[in-house]
């Protein structure tokens, strides 16, 4: 099979940054002020762009680093164009950074008004609710607490509730870590950040400090960008069309695999029915559910483009008895685990050969019993929500733990995560991709189920296990994001997800609208 490599957007951890700006400098024989001055003026002219001259009072805080010179440099350009500026120099040391220093003094010259020194929470500035706040206080490199005054500066700007820009990463926040006092952080209207996306965006304990993110260019070296391992990498649109397999015009069902559904127990068939039409949806050529006897006729029923098989018990699965070679098997949606099902699924797993999804009661199995996982095929795919995953994985201290951990599992076991939830994160050994697609709506019953069908349905048409499952998250999130145009978060149910999976095919192919010509 050709194998076919992920091109997503690289995410660059902080010291793939400072080793970023350390080449450009050398490359293009630039000096650090040179490219402070390029990359400060690419937010100013973000800024102005959307200002347009508007009268809004701007506060803008500096620290005395790096991050605090770009500030200095976007208080002289909008003292220049004529903006109402106050700019603040927040002084948590002694020390200040050569470049800093520099536009300080460049600041100081052309401005009537120099810049006021805070040194204590008793010198806070009044903010009012219509003005506007640029936060140049701390960059990617903060790698220790904040001082307390720091931290009762940050929750006076959030108490403003004005409109904050925060430049790179919100003060406050640290790039591979999640923040000592949570509250003590800026929360960003607008983070813009510069030329690549961090992790700590996409973090459910650290993404929220950014309500809008944007990504400037401040043309750091092509070279070193391409050819440096990305810590993480963004998957949207543009990347999974790389992976799509299309149609040919005389193919027929044999030619897109036979998938199996293993799972359902008393109460809980809807699971399976899903799966089921999820998998079929997705273009699955063949798709069989195994489910204990009490859900043969809802199956029957609900997805008749389906075969069904049953146990021989009537309220759970006790034992797992297929007569021919599944392309891929879903395991685990409604399951239970009852002590028979636990050992009809390890006698399963002893004897089965083909590729494996494992969701819900699947993982949970697992968790109880970990030797069970010795006997998991190269590249199983894992779908865990956070609860599930922290029985599989056990406890972890923030965000970035669990990745670690997560990391350490997959290479272990030789299998890939998925994570689910906002920005949902696929993990196969070191290599992490971050999902763009999706909506809060999507924190629905049955919505796994969905995305297990997805998955396994994927497999069974000759996708790659990883491809599989970094496709399947992004087209299982574009379809809740077109669902949502008609149902909005709160009315959105699993099954709508199913009804515009298609919609969602169609939508990697829709070019975007074109501005109309003038006159």
């Amino acid at each position: 099979m050709l194998v076919v490599k992920i091109y997503a957007v690289k995410i660059f951890s902080a010291d793939q940054m400072r080793k970023a700006d350390e080449v450009t400098i050398q490359s293009q024989k630039i000096t650090s002020l040179e490219l402070m001055e390029r990359a400060a003026t690419q937010i100013f002219n973000v800024l102005h762009q959307r200002l347009q001259g508007a009268p809004i009072p701007i506060h803008i805080f500096c620290g005395i680093g790096n991050n605090g010179g770009d500030g200095l440099v976007i208080s002289r350009l909008l003292l220049e164009h004529g903006y109402h500026v106050k700019t603040y120099i927040v002084n948590f040391s002694d020390k200040r950074s050569k470049d800093f220093l520099e536009n300080y003094d460049r600041l100081k010259a052309i401005s009537k008004e120099w810049p006021i020194q805070l040194k204590s929470d008793e010198e806070l500035p009044d903010i009012k609710q219509q003005d506007m706040v640029i936060d140049a206080i701390f960059g990617i490199g903060l790698n220790r607490p904040l001082v307390p005054w720091v931290i009762n500066l940050n929750k006076h700007i959030n108490a403003s509730r004005c409109f904050t820009l925060s430049i790179d990463i919100p003060s406050g926040l640290y790039a591979d870590k999640a923040p000592d006092i949570p509250d003590g952080v800026i929360y960003a209207s607008t983070t813009v950040t510069f030329q690549l996306p961090k992790l700590v965006f996409f973090l459910p304990e650290t993404g929220q400090y950014s309500q809008d993110l944007e990504v400037i260019d401040i043309g750091l070296d092509r070279e070193f960008i391409a050819k440096t391992p990305a810590f993480a990498e963004l998957v949207g649109k543009n990347e999974v069309l790389t992976l799509y397999i299309p149609r040919y015009k005389y193919a027929h069902k044999g030619d897109y695999g036979h998938c199996l559904i293993i799972g359902g127990s008393y109460g809980k068939i809807g699971s399976v029915v899903l799966s089921t039409k999820s998998a079929l949806r997705v273009g699955a050529g063949l798709v069989s559910a195994y489910i204990p006897e009490c859900g043969y006729n809802i199956l029957q029923t609900s997805v008749p483009e389906a075969m069904v098989i049953t146990d021989t018990e009537d309220d759970f699965i006790s034992k797992i008895f297929i007569d021919f070679n599944p392309s891929v098997i879903g395991i685990g949606v409604g399951l239970g685990t009852h002590e028979k099902t636990i050992g009809g699924f390890s006698e399963f797993l002893k004897q089965n050969t083909s590729r494996l999804v494992i969701d819900a009661d699947g993982i949970n199995i697992l968790s109880k019993e970990p030797g069970f996982l010795e006997h998991l095929p190269k590249k199983t795919v894992l779908t865990p929500h956070p609860g599930e995953l922290k029985r599989l994985i056990r406890d972890w201290n923030d965000d970035f733990d669990k990745i670690k951990k997560t990391k350490k599992f997959s290479k272990k076991h030789d299998c890939i995560v998925v994570i689910k939830g906002a920005n949902t994160l696929v993990i196969y050994q070191d290599d992490i991709y971050v999902n763009t697609s999706g909506n809060p709506g999507m924190a629905t019953a049955g919505s796994g189920d969905v995305l297990t069908g997805v998955i396994t349905g994927l497999i069974s048409q000759g996708y790659d296990p990883l491809h599989a499952a970094v496709f399947g998250v992004y087209l299982h999130g574009s379809a809740g994001d077109v669902a949502i145009q008609e149902t909005g978060y709160q009315g959105l149910l699993a099954s709508d997800i199913i009804s515009n999976i298609g919609r969602a095919y169609l939508e990697l192919f829709k070019k975007p609208d074109q501005p109309k010509s003038q006159g």
